[in-house]
C-alpha cells in the first residue's frame, strides 16, 4: 500500500490502523512517499513496485540518500516491534510518544510501531515548530493510553531550537525521556539539555536496524556490536567499522540483491548489518561512534576522523556549532578545514587556540589548518550535516579572488 507524503501528518490515525494490519501481517504492508515529489519518483523506482514484498515485510523505507543513491529497505513486523519492545525495556517500560518527525524517517515509524504495541495513540506537533510543542506535550496526558510514561523522538536541530523556547524547553522537561538521534549531539546541546532538566537518550542506528539500537552508547536487549578493523579508517588502533546484529535487522534492500549482499553479511554464523560507519569501544564494550568511514580526510597521508576534531571544537568557548571537512591541497592532499558559528554574542575561537585544543587532545594531523566562520553550517533533511555542502562551501571560501 502507498502512502502518499502529503497526506501522511493528517492522517496518523489512519496510518496506526494500517500499520497494525502490517505488523501482524493481516494487512499489505507501507510504502510512505516523501512529500517532494521528485524524492517520491525516486523512491517509487527503487521501491521495485513489480516485484512481490516479502513474507513479513510491514514496512519498506527510503535510506536517507547521503550516497545520492535511493534505496528501498524492507523492513519485517518481527524487526519493527523487536526495536520497539527493546526500546520499551531500556526506557521502563511502554507510553505515549510525540511524533514531531517527518513520515519518511525511520524515526517517526518507530514512534507509530511502538504506539501500536503499547496500544497508544501519538501525539502530533509540527516538525519545525517548538511553539508548538507544550500544548502537544501537555496532550500526551488525555487520549489513549494517558496518564502513562510520556516520550518523544527527536533530531538535535530541533532539540536546540526548543532550548531557546523557554515554554517549550519546559514542556520536555516533563517527559520521560526523549530519544536523540539522526545525526551527532553537540556536548553543549547535551549540557544545555540537561541544566534545563530534559532527560535525553542519545541513539544510534538506521534504518537498516528498525532505528535506532544503540542508546546512550550502549546496545539494546537482543542486539550485538562489533568492529571490524578497516584500511581506510583514521590513525587510531582501536577503530573500526561498525557491525550491528539481532532480530532488528532488516530483510535487505528491495530488488537489489547486490546491495543486500554487500551490507548485511554472515560472521561466525551471524547476520550482522555492515555500516559505513566507524567507531571505538571502551573497556566495558560501551561504543562510541567517530564519524562516517567516507567522511574521514586523509591529511599527508594521516587519517583523521572529523567527528572527533567536531568534538573538540564543540567544547571550545565561542563555539556554537561545527562541522569539519577535507579540502583538497597540493601539499597535502586534504588540508583539514573547520567551518565554525560563533556562539551569539560572541567570536569564534582564532585559529592558534583551536589548533591547539585539537592538537593536545587528537594529535597534530587532526589540528585544523583553517577555521571559517560561518553564520550556519550546511545541513540537509531533519538537520544531518551536509559535509559535500560543507567542502564545497570551505573551497569556494578559500579560493583566491579572481
Amino acid at each position: 500500500m502507498v502512502v502518499p507524503g502529503a497526506d501522511q501528518d493528517r492522517h496518523v490515525p489512519q496510518l496506526l490502523a494500517q500499520l497494525r494490519g502490517a505488523l501482524d501481517g493481516s494487512g499489505p504492508a507501507l510504502l510512505p512517499l516523501p512529500a517532494d515529489s521528485a524524492a517520491a519518483e525516486r523512491l517509487r523506482g527503487a521501491a521495485h513496485p513489480g516485484l512481490p514484498v516479502g513474507t513479513g515485510t510491514a514496512l519498506v523505507l527510503a535510506t536517507s540518500g547521503s550516497t545520492g543513491e535511493a534505496k528501498a529497505v524492507e523492513l519485517g513486523g518481527a524487526a519493527l516491534t523487536a526495536s520497539a519492545g527493546a526500546t520499551a525495556a531500556r526506557l521502563g517500560g511502554h507510553g505515549r510518544w510525540l511524533l514531531a518527525l517527518p513520515l519518511e524517517h525511520v524515526a517517526a515509524w518507530q514512534v507509530l510501531v511502538r504506539s501500536a504495541v503499547a496500544g497508544t495513540e501519538p501525539v502530533v506537533a509540527p516538525a519545525g515548530d517548538p511553539a508548538a510543542l507544550p500544548a502537544a506535550v501537555a496532550a500526551l496526558s488525555g487520549g489513549a493510553g494517558g496518564g502513562g510514561a510520556r516520550y518523544a523522538s527527536l533530531v538535535p536541530t530541533q532539540l536546540a531550537r526548543a532550548l531557546e523556547h523557554r515554554e517549550a524547553a519546559r514542556a520536555l522537561a516533563l517527559l520521560d525521556a526523549v530519544l536523540l538521534g539522526g545525526a551527532a549531539a553537540p556536548l553543549p546541546l547535551l549540557e544545555r539539555a540537561a541544566a534545563a532538566g530534559v532527560r535525553v537518550v542519545r541513539t544510534y542506528g538506521s534504518t537498516e536496524t528498525s532505528g535506532g539500537c544503540v542508546y546512550d552508547g550502549w546496545a539494546l536487549d537482543g542486539v550485538e556490536v562489533a568492529l571490524e578493523p578497516v584500511g581506510g579508517g583514521p590513525d587510531d588502533d582501536d577503530a573500526g567499522r561498525v557491525l550491528l546484529s539481532g532480530p532488528v535487522l532488516a530483510t535487505g534492500y528491495r530488488g537489489r540483491p547486490d546491495l543486500t549482499a554487500e551490507a548485511f553479511v554472515q560472521r561466525a554464523g551471524r547476520r550482522w548489518y555492515a555500516t559505513s560507519d566507524l567507531g571505538r569501544t571502551d573497556a566495558q564494550g560501551r561504543l562510541s561512534v567517530l564519524g562516517r568511514l567516507d567522511d574521514v580526510v586523509v591529511t599527508g597521508g594521516r587519517k583523521v576522523a572529523p567527528l572527533a576534531v567536531e568534538r573538540v571544537l564543540a567544547d571550545l568557548p565561542g563555539v556554537a556549532d561545527a562541522l569539519v571537512v577535507g579540502v583538497p591541497d597540493p601539499e597535502w592532499g586534504q588540508r583539514v578545514v573547520a567551518l565554525v558559528v560563533p556562539a551569539a554574542g560572541g567570536a569564534a575561537p582564532p585559529l592558534e587556540v583551536v589548533r591547539a585544543a585539537v592538537r593536545e587532545r587528537l594529535g597534530a594531523p587532526s589540528a585544523p589548518r583553517d577555521v571559517l566562520v560561518v553564520e550556519a553550517v550546511p545541513v540537509r533533511g531533519i538537520g544531518k550535516p551536509d559535509r559535500r555542502a560543507a567542502a564545497a562551501l570551505a573551497a569556494h571560501l578559500l579560493a583566491p579572488p579572481s
